[in-house]
């Protein structure tokens, strides 16, 4: 779980929502203490017991419609999915289809599979909530992307391989 993560996960708890979470490797106890996160290994399992799904991963070739028809079937119907990380994460069209079926009680996004070709069909559900992806908007998190560029760019000019390098197997 990222920085984004953990932020939602403190949104979330401020909420009074237990936190539960999924990733490919558990975060360090200190961490999951402050939180009061509780890791699951299986991510099947947790989507089939969580009320809130809220996705935040980068796109990458594994995690391309890692919400898959079979995985968003194992949601229960009174469930709730949030995507604001990326659209090619779920797969919009087996979102669509059950939302319209009422096996998925609803959805918030931000993202879209087709980038900002979004599907109609979503746009005529009254169970959807679609917004602009602007969650980096903010003068901190500008500030902060900023830095981020700098510091590659040192590490780089240092002759370091830079921290945040796109390599060919995420595009």
């Amino acid at each position: 779980m990222g920085r984004i993560g953990q932020a939602v996960a403190r949104r979330a708890a401020a909420f009074g929502m237990q936190v539960h979470y999924h990733n490919r490797r558990r975060l360090r106890p200190e961490i999951e203490e402050s939180l009061q996160a509780t890791y699951w290994e299986s991510l099947d399992q947790m989507v089939a017991r969580m009320d809130v799904i809220s996705i935040n991963c980068p796109h990458t070739p594994s995690t391309f419609h890692l919400m898959n028809a079979r995985r968003l079937k194992l949601m229960k119907p009174e469930a709730v999915i949030v995507n604001t990380s990326r659209g090619e994460v779920i797969d919009e069209n087996a979102l669509t289809r059950m939302l319209r079926a009422g096996e998925i009680a609803g959805a918030g996004l931000d993202v879209y599979e087709h980038g900002a070709d979004i599907n109609p069909r979503l746009r005529e559900l009254k169970n959807v909530v679609l917004l602009p992806h602007m969650g980096s908007a903010t003068v901190e998190g500008r500030i902060e992307m900023g830095e981020k560029v700098i510091i590659n760019i040192k590490t780089f000019d240092d002759g370091h391989r830079p921290p945040d390098q796109v390599v060919p197997s995420m595009l």
